[in-house]
């Protein structure tokens, strides 16, 4: 594990805290694309940086905003170098991120790693939902609870859960949506239309 210097540590965080030009309700922290920052010297700074595919257009602006922001703390020199090594995966994207698009109206992409236990008392599962006794349930109209043992993968695949009511009854509409990253996706239950970030 790197150790970070206080004065990398501060950076982190403020290069972090840079929105996501493509979906502002995001800040790069929340997508899992920063990897990493090193002072070089003296008033010099490098920045690791992992786009979320190949040629992806926001880069440049993600570059452009961390320098500005690196740069309104004092920094005179900053260079964002894009590290295609390991590539980025929608599993990079953090719980609050998820929970972020979800408020957004943005159905979060599904994990895809084995997460571990699910459905135990006191805690909440991707969904978010839990019932008033504390057992998580998942939306929808027949609830399913997944015994303390029970992992995800051995549930299967999560189904895509509409952001507004929980339910997963939803369908298709388009492969892509505002942006390359996203799905167009209509609830069956509530008929509302919303967006899927997709699982890379």
């Amino acid at each position: 594990m790197v150790t970070l210097t206080p004065l990398e540590a501060e950076l982190l965080e403020i290069a972090g805290s840079v929105p996501d030009p493509e979906l502002p309700v995001l800040t790069l922290r929340d997508l899992g694309v920063l990897r990493a920052v090193r002072v070089r010297g003296t008033g010099a700074v490098e920045v690791e940086l992992t786009p979320t595919y190949t040629g992806c257009p926001a880069v440049e602006a993600m570059s452009r905003d961390i320098e500005r922001a690196l740069r309104d703390r004092g920094i005179r020199e900053v260079t964002v170098r894009t590290v295609l090594t390991p590539a980025w995966s929608t599993d990079d994207i953090t719980d609050e991120g998820r929970r972020k698009l979800r408020r957004f109206g943005i159905a979060p992409p599904r994990v895809r790693r084995e997460t571990g236990q699910s459905g135990q008392t006191g805690q909440t599962d991707q969904t978010g939902v839990t019932s008033q006794t504390g057992q998580t349930r998942q939306p929808g109209p027949v609830p399913l609870e997944l015994g303390p043992t029970r992992t995800r993968a051995a549930a299967g695949p999560d189904p895509v859960r509409c952001p507004r009511c929980g339910r997963a009854d939803t369908e298709l509409l388009s492969r892509f949506s505002s942006t390359a990253c996203k799905a167009l996706r209509r609830c069956l239950a509530c008929r509302e239309p919303f967006d899927h970030f997709k699982e890379l």
